[in-house]
């Protein structure tokens, strides 16, 4: 098979994992990077053995792909040379700052006849796939994304920042749009919002309580879904999953038995399929990457499309909506 060229465009704090990645993956040559600082750019393109260029023009007669990754205010602009010309590309989540700006990049995408793809790199965490693998059935998720305050990304607000990759697990885990979203939240250091909370309500009866922050003295990226027969939690900063869930042989009745054994908590365990998984640290966007390059071999659509990244992008609007009178603002002090 013959290589596949790739670009990726913008090589800060994302971007250069995306280059360093791409620069390793079989079927795949990484032909250039193109960013406007020349010592960050041209140190990235010696290390990887490519091309540097201070911005994308004249990219798009010359790769297959592209992966997008600067500010998301830009993502638009930056995409749409290649979305026209027919190349593929991944852009970085959130799609846009906007679902109007969003919905145009597809329909870029659309009249270039061009495979879009959204980074929602949580889709690719093995513990999330391995659960959707097993046909958990969420009924109550809490998600917490606590950040200190990063000085980056600051073009948006914290619900497209942090929640909507949870945001994006929901709509794709349940398959619904919520019925209803209830939200709070507000701004402390940025003109956007530092901090949110937010309920959803699914017609299926599930619920879930999101709340995001970039005022978090540490970190925390915690996923913990409840379902009839299991529970799962998934803590991305410290890099480990646990998945509990019920064996063929537990009942009612196995419970009462494994109350009255010798040893209760181990003939307990033994009614659960209990999996712990360790996640490395570039493990989920290595997946993304090599599965998007396999769209793009194969010419289909990628597991996470552009128009999956139009929905989270629109129901992160709703979330902020519905925060509506409840945001406060540093600037007025009662």
């Amino acid at each position: 098979m013959s290589a596949l060229r790739a670009a990726v465009v913008g090589v800060g704090h994302l971007g250069r994992h995306h280059a360093r990645i791409l620069a390793g993956l079989d079927g795949v040559q990484l032909l250039a990077v193109a960013d406007p600082d020349a010592e960050r750019g041209q140190a990235l393109a010696a290390r990887h053995g490519c091309r540097w260029q201070a911005d994308r023009r004249g990219l798009e007669s010359e790769v297959d792909f592209a992966v997008i990754a600067v500010p998301t205010v830009q993502h638009r602009e930056c995409a749409a040379d290649f979305l026209r010309a027919g190349v593929a590309c991944l852009v970085e989540k959130p799609l846009a700052a906007d679902p109007a700006e969003a919905a145009a990049i597809v329909a870029d995408a659309e009249a270039g006849g061009a495979l879009l793809g959204t980074g929602h790199v949580e889709r690719f965490n093995p513990a999330v796939r391995r659960a959707m693998e097993l046909g958990v059935q969420p009924r109550f998720v809490e998600a917490h994304r606590l950040a200190p305050y990063p000085f980056r990304s600051t073009d948006v607000g914290v619900t497209l920042d942090l929640m909507i990759h949870d945001l994006d697990l929901l709509l794709a885990w349940t398959g619904e749009t919520p019925e209803t979203v209830d939200a709070v939240g507000g701004s402390v250091l940025s003109a956007t919002e530092d901090i949110v909370s937010a309920r959803l309500r699914f017609a299926s009866g599930t619920v879930a309580n999101l709340t995001a922050s970039r005022l978090s003295l540490k970190p925390m990226r915690r996923f913990r879904v409840f379902g009839p027969d299991c529970y799962l939690s998934v803590d991305s900063q410290d890099r480990y999953a646990l998945l509990v869930k019920k064996s063929a042989g537990f009942s009612p009745e196995a419970v009462a038995a494994a109350s009255r054994a010798d040893d209760p908590v181990g003939a307990f365990r033994g009614l659960l399929h209990i999996e712990e998984l360790q996640i490395s640290e570039d493990e989920p966007l290595r997946a993304e990457l090599e599965a998007f390059v396999a769209a793009v071999r194969e010419n289909r659509e990628p597991p996470c499309t552009g128009r999956d990244g139009l929905r989270a992008v629109e129901l992160a609007h709703r979330v902020t909506t519905a925060m509506g009178d409840s945001v406060w603002d540093p600037r007025v002090h009662v």
